[in-house]
């Protein structure tokens, strides 16, 4: 018997954003923004135009370099470094001018606004701007000057900014580079990629940067920054079929860029502050359910103090990574569940804010991805004020608005992209019922067990012969059963 075509997950990828109250298309009054500005491009009223009426500094002759996922084509940052004397090190940040070409209230602005991040399902994504801007006029693409914001930073030989500076600037991108490549040669893995070595200085270059992350690192770790690692499964997909699921691994050139625009949106947050500008923060509270944290400790024959202390959790951390690397992620995800969710936040000139209990600071923004959530491009347009010395472009009523907004939006979207992730799963697997996988049980709550596949990376519940099990057990699971519609993976219990 012929089998019903497979169903074309962008569809159900639509759906999923219209029943969550998520635009997935644009106004036709954003479309005629776009070709305006396009229109205007062809007539010679580009960037560089542009750029000289409003940059500070001409930074296009520096080794700028992004690295990405090999398919990103809205780049958001670039980066580059350069050794001072006394052992310190000069790092400057460029993060792509969007609000040049995405006036407030505009069309595209309203666009951006209506879902205030892009939602990446791994089937298809929905990009926050219009694709004409993000993978291109404002995306910090090789070799094409382009307008930038940059954060410059002054950092000590034990990690600690020392001072931060902000200005706009034009900047040409020498170096599109990606995770994997980087990443794996960073890792002792490979040898220099060959975009690396075929331009001069380059390696030196990411090196160096590498050596003030590392710096970087041990300083947070030291305030305690937490050091969670989850299991994140990506679709691979072509026309709305999944042919795999791809484990994001830990990656050194992702710890690289993360931890550089962790301390750059700390510099912004304080340049923001000193200039006694109202800004949107990023923060994770004082875990209330800290008692529950305690407890998964003791369970683990690990003491924790009684009161929420960072320090203390991350020590937990570390010894339970070196001690059970292949559990961990799921440990981490139980902590990341106890934390309680971020979220923005007003933070009025001259006020204590709570602060961000996972990366251990009191002050954080965020600022480096402007073609991708719109807090970023909020922060671009305050950081903007306070350099020209204007007044600021929202009121606080309007600002904690946006902050609440965008809260809501970025926990739909992560809702959006979790479901998808479980539909692409049960997509996969709906050909291999009967089949037996290797997993690790994740969950037990009530009668239900729920299981973690070791390859491919998806999850399920044991509905048959799970009674006994418990967190953290290796087992050997039967696919049972597959309900893509609904997103249901049902195995059962084979043996340890």
């Amino acid at each position: 018997m012929l089998r019903s075509p497979k169903q074309d997950l962008r569809d159900r990828a639509r759906l999923e954003m219209a029943l969550n109250g998520m635009r997935s298309v644009f106004s036709e009054e954003a479309r005629k923004q776009i070709r305006d500005l396009l229109h205007k491009f062809d007539n010679g009223e580009g960037l560089l135009t542009l750029g000289k009426k409003s940059a500070t500094k001409d930074m296009r002759h520096l080794l700028w370099s992004s690295i990405d996922n090999p398919d990103s084509k809205d780049l958001d940052q670039i980066e580059y470094a350069e050794r001072l004397s006394d052992g310190e090190t000069r790092v400057y940040i460029a993060i792509a001018d969007v609000d040049s070409f995405v006036p407030e209230k505009s069309p595209i602005d309203e666009a951006a606004r209506q879902n205030t991040t892009s939602v990446y399902t791994g089937i298809i994504n929905f990009p926050m701007l219009p694709d004409e801007l993000s993978y291109d006029m404002t995306s910090l693409l090789p070799d094409i000057e382009r307008l930038a914001m940059v954060y410059e930073m002054t950092v000590g030989s034990k990690g600690h900014v020392i001072e931060s500076k902000v200005y706009r600037a034009l900047v040409v991108n020498k170096a599109k580079l990606d995770y994997r490549s980087i990443g794996d040669w960073l890792d002792g893995k490979s040898s220099v990629p060959r975009e690396v070595k075929k331009i001069a200085g380059l390696t030196e270059q990411i090196l160096l940067q590498n050596h003030i992350k590392e710096l970087i690192a041990e300083l947070r770790q030291k305030h305690g920054s937490l050091f969670l690692r989850t299991v994140e499964a990506r679709a691979v997909a072509v026309e709305g079929q999944v042919l795999d699921l791809e484990l994001v691994e830990e990656n050194p050139a992702r710890d690289l860029i993360e931890n550089l625009m962790i301390v750059a949106n700390m510099a912004v947050s304080g340049y923001l502050d000193q200039k006694g500008y109202p800004s949107i923060k990023r923060v994770v509270r004082t875990p209330e359910r800290w008692p529950k944290i305690v407890e998964l400790a003791a369970f683990h024959r690990e003491h924790l103090p009684q009161t929420p202390d960072a320090r203390a959790l991350q020590a937990f951390l570390l010894k339970m990574r070196e001690r059970d690397p292949l559990r961990f992620p799921d440990l981490s995800l139980r902590i990341v569940k106890l934390l309680g969710k971020g979220e923005y936040i007003l933070d009025p000139p001259g006020e204590n804010n709570p602060g961000h209990f996972a990366l251990a600071v009191n002050d954080y923004t965020h600022s480096t991805a402007p073609n991708r959530r719109y807090v970023d491009l909020i922060t671009q347009r305050l950081l903007k004020a306070a350099i020209d010395g204007q007044p600021c472009p929202y009121s606080e009523d309007e600002l904690s608005d946006l902050a609440l907004e965008c809260t809501r939006k970025t926990s739909l979207a992560k809702k959006i992209e979790r479901t998808m992730r479980k539909i692409a799963a049960a997509s996969l697997l709906e050909s291999q019922i009967g089949r037996t996988f290797d997993g690790i049980v994740t969950g037990v709550k009530d009668d239900e067990v729920y299981v973690r596949l070791l390859k491919p990376p998806a999850e399920g519940r044991i509905v048959e012969g799970g009674s006994g099990l418990d967190v953290g057990d290796e087992v050997r699971v039967k696919l049972l059963m597959v309900d893509e519609t609904n997103a249901f993976i049902d195995f059962a219990y084979v043996r340890r």
